[in-house]
């Protein structure tokens, strides 16, 4: 496996950790993860188009090797301007994007925001709620959600990071998420998801503070608009075994103008992990 080369941008008063794989001349690709994920859970898929393209993938605030906020403040808005800065800093030309969960879904915003920086998307379940979640949350009374959320935030900012015995218990803990995890894919994801102390242990490296988003959000009206404004080609991946609403069923599919959904057997909601082959595959047939 390719080890990447690694550097901090300053971005939005936050030093934000860059991976990157292959020719830095080559045509740029981007991979963003997920909640409480890293920039290194990409390493299989960074490795398979490194030879081809110059492979980034950035760890969002609070994440992996980047800065935690310090005020414990982690919103869709936050992640979207992050990442709108990091494209700006690198000056990068139009290039295909992938993202997986929350990271595809601040990937999807972008492009609806600016459509001309995309080529190609592929979003991993990252369109948020479905249509019925979605209007769950659109009859909640607005109060008293924000109450609930302020409630919450003061909890989660006063949490302290949780150890872990040593490597191979957070490993077991990664593998509660997604029993599909073969040791070697658990092992190189926890060696990259914490820090070592001085009595063995190790600490996740992301902000115990990251969890609740506030309840003020765009609106699932302005969601479908900027679904509408993607210019380019969309790949929709989803796990046939995953917990996530399937597009193509739920209707949100129909919101985007150039838009294939694909469902792989045998994975879950980590489908580059469950099924990464044929994930792989798929993605080097819809770039080409």
């Amino acid at each position: 496996m390719i080890e990447p080369r690694t550097y901090t941008l300053a971005v939005r008063r936050l030093q934000l950790n860059i991976v990157e794989w292959g020719d830095p001349e080559a045509p740029p690709l981007i991979l963003q993860h997920g909640g409480r994920d890293h920039a290194r859970n990409w390493d299989w898929v960074a490795n398979a188009f490194a030879a081809t393209h110059r492979v980034i993938a950035p760890d969002m605030r609070g994440h992996g090797d980047s800065e935690w906020s310090s005020d414990g403040d982690y919103e869709m808005l936050d992640y979207l301007d992050d990442f709108a800065g990091i494209v700006a800093a690198l000056d990068l030309p139009p290039c295909p994007m992938i993202g997986h969960s929350l990271g595809a879904n601040i990937v999807t915003r972008f492009v609806g925001l600016y459509p001309d920086r995309a080529t190609r998307l592929v979003n991993i379940e990252g369109l948020g709620d479905s249509p019925e979640a979605a209007a769950r949350r659109a009859a909640a009374d607005p109060i008293e959600a924000l109450r609930k959320w302020i409630t919450r935030r003061a909890d989660v900012t006063a949490r302290t990071p949780r150890d872990f015995p040593d490597r191979a218990a957070l490993a077991s803990r990664l593998r509660e998420a997604d029993h599909r995890l073969d040791e070697a894919t658990l092992d190189h994801l926890a060696t990259h998801a914490a820090r070592a102390n001085a009595d063995g242990s190790v600490r996740p490296k992301h902000d115990p503070a990251l969890g609740p988003t506030s309840p003020i959000d765009i609106s699932q009206a302005t969601k479908e608009r900027l679904w509408a404004a993607i210019a380019c080609p969309v790949l929709l991946v989803y796990g046939a075994e995953s917990w996530a609403s399937n597009p193509a069923v739920d209707g949100r599919a129909g919101h985007f103008r150039d838009v294939r959904v694909e469902l792989l057997e045998g994975a879950g909601h980590w489908v580059h992990h469950d099924r990464r082959d044929a994930f792989i595959a798929l993605v080097r047939a819809f770039l080409a």
